[in-house]
C-alpha cells in the first residue's frame, strides 16, 4: 500500500483489531478484524470484497463510528473515530443491503425522521425530503407504509437516508443487494452520479464483481479480518498473474496445447470451447495460429478476453 498524503485521504487506518465475545461460562472469541490497515483517498468510490464473515461489515462498522475498534488507529475525514465521533458523525451516512425501519412509518416520515437527527428542521428539511423522494422515484409511495413496500422500493428509501445531510462520505453496504436488475442498473448510475457532481467519497461492499469493477476506482479484498490485496481492477489482476484468456472452437483438439509455451492452463468451458489462460496474447495466438495451421487443425472460433474480477476474488478467497 503506496503512502499518500494525509490531507487527500478520507481513511486512514492503520492495525485495526476487533473481536467479538460471547457466552458466560465457555466463552467464546470471534476475531473479526486481525490489524486492518487500509486507505481511500477522497472523491474515490472504493470497493471492499470478500467472502461471508470476512470482516466487511464489522470494519465499515468502525469507519461509520457504530463500533469502537479493540486496537490500531483508525481517522475518517481527518478525524479519529473513537475520540472524535460525534463530530464525525454529521458528515457521514450509510446503507444497507438490508435496510430495515419501523414497519408503521410512512416513506416520508422515515426520511424526515433521520434528517431531524442530523439537525434539519422547518422548511430546510422539507426541501431535502421532497428533492430525496424525487430523486429517488419515491412520489407515488410518499405515503405508503414502510411494511408495503417492496423490497427494491424499501432499498430507494434507504439511499435516500442515506443523502439527507449530504455526506462528505457515504458507507453502502451490499447497496444493490436483492433488486432486480432494472432496478440495480439505477442505483449504480445514481452511486456514479453521486461522486461525479457532489465529489462524494463511496465506500462499498458487494458480492457482485461486475457491480465493483464497474464502479470502483480501487478495490480492496479482505479475508479472515485481514486485507489481502488492493488496487485497481487491472492491476489487482496483473498483481495475481492471472494472464489473458483465449477462448477456442478448435477440430481436433490438439494434446499439445496445454504444453505450449506461454499457456498457463488450458480448461474446458463446454459447447466446445477451450479456455486457454495465456501470459501475453498478442504474442501468443500468432504462434498458436501458425502450430494449428501447420498441424491442421481447423480454427472455428477465437476470442481473447480480459480475466474477471471474479478470477481475482476466487484466488484471494482459497
Amino acid at each position: 500500500m503506496s503512502s499518500v498524503d494525509a490531507t487527500r485521504l478520507a481513511i486512514d487506518a492503520r492495525e485495526v483489531t476487533k473481536t467479538f465475545r460471547s457466552g458466560w461460562f465457555r466463552r467464546r472469541e470471534t476475531a473479526a478484524l486481525r490489524g486492518v490497515s487500509l486507505q481511500v483517498e477522497r472523491g474515490m468510490i472504493f470497493g471492499l470484497l470478500g467472502p461471508n464473515g470476512a470482516g466487511k461489515t464489522t470494519l465499515l462498522s468502525i469507519l461509520a463510528t457504530l463500533l469502537v475498534p479493540d486496537g490500531g488507529v483508525a481517522r475518517v475525514l481527518g478525524l479519529d473515530v473513537t475520540r472524535d465521533a460525534t463530530a464525525l458523525r454529521r458528515r457521514l451516512n450509510m446503507a444497507s443491503g438490508r435496510p430495515s425501519f419501523l414497519w408503521s412509518l410512512r416513506v416520508d416520515e422515515i426520511i424526515a425522521f433521520y434528517g431531524r437527527l442530523y439537525g434539519l428542521s422547518g422548511a430546510r428539511l422539507r426541501r431535502q425530503v421532497d428533492a430525496l423522494i424525487e430523486q429517488y422515484e419515491l412520489t407515488s409511495y410518499r405515503k405508503a407504509q414502510y411494511n408495503e413496500l417492496s423490497t427494491g422500493l424499501k432499498q430507494r428509501v434507504a439511499l435516500a437516508k442515506a443523502l439527507i445531510n449530504d455526506p462528505e462520505l457515504l458507507f453502502l453496504d451490499e447497496p444493490t443487494l436483492g433488486l432486480d436488475p432494472d432496478v440495480s442498473v439505477r442505483v449504480r448510475r445514481h452511486v456514479a452520479d453521486l461522486r461525479r457532481e457532489q465529489g462524494m467519497t463511496i465506500v462499498l461492499t458487494t458480492h457482485y464483481m461486475r457491480e465493483a469493477e464497474e464502479l470502483c476506482d480501487e478495490i480492496g479484498f479482505i479475508k479472515a479480518g485481514r486485507i489481502l490485496a488492493q488496487g485497481t481492477a487491472d492491476a489487482l489482476k496483473r498483481q495475481m498473474g492471472l494472464g489473458y484468456v483465449v477462448a477456442l472452437k478448435l477440430e481436433p483438439r490438439p494434446a499439445w496445447l496445454a504444453e505450449a509455451p506461454g499457456v498457463l492452463r488450458c480448461v474446458d468451458a463446454g459447447d466446445g470451447w477451450i479456455d486457454c489462460t495465456v501470459d501475453d496474447p498478442e504474442k501468443r495466438v500468432p504462434e498458436l495460429l501458425r502450430a494449428f495451421m501447420k498441424e491442421g487443425v481447423e480454427v472455428r472460433n477465437l476470442q481473447v478476453r480480459e480475466p474477471e474480477l471474479e478470477e481475482v476474488f476466487v484466488e484471494l478467497a482459497r
